[in-house]
């Protein structure tokens, strides 16, 4: 059985209102972790920044605003498949995408062939193995602030 996904889509990195640039984003969901989609973005002259936030966030955002806290996904034509915003923030940044709905929504539904959408609990081995994905995660993420720190 096939446990991850990959998709690579093009988005737009709204600086201003006068200022975009088209980036690659590489889009991954894995099994063992069924709950979350991870993004990660290729900005000119950085190191790739990975962002992991909950698989039902991002499909929901598709056809609606919704989201909390740092990650905020909102369509951007409400009632109409269209391009979405993905706004993520760490204290007072933000950076602000846009992305084509088609190739999320495609991504998502490969997705959804490996682990079902509410089926994610039926997975025996994710309770097992939770501690261990977010330690790595932990450290994926120590190591990229050390990176980004020297």
């Amino acid at each position: 059985m096939r446990e991850s996904v990959q998709a690579e889509v093009m988005m737009s990195f709204l600086v201003s209102e006068e200022l975009a640039f088209r980036i690659p984003v590489e889009l991954r969901y894995d099994a063992r972790d069924p709950y979350a989609v991870r993004l990660t973005f290729h900005l000119p002259g950085d190191a790739p920044v990975t962002w992991a936030f909950g698989r039902e966030l991002l499909l929901d955002g598709i056809n609606r605003p919704c989201g909390d806290g740092d990650v905020h996904i909102a369509p951007t034509e409400p009632g109409e498949l269209s391009d979405v915003h993905i706004r993520l923030q760490v204290g007072a940044d933000r950076a602000l995408f846009r992305a084509g709905a088609a190739p999320l929504v495609a991504f998502l539904d490969r997705t959804d062939r490996i682990v079902p959408l509410g089926q994610e609990r039926s997975l025996g081995d994710f309770e097992e193995t939770l501690d261990e994905e977010l330690g790595r995660i932990l450290a994926e993420a120590q190591q990229q602030n050390e990176q980004n720190a020297g």
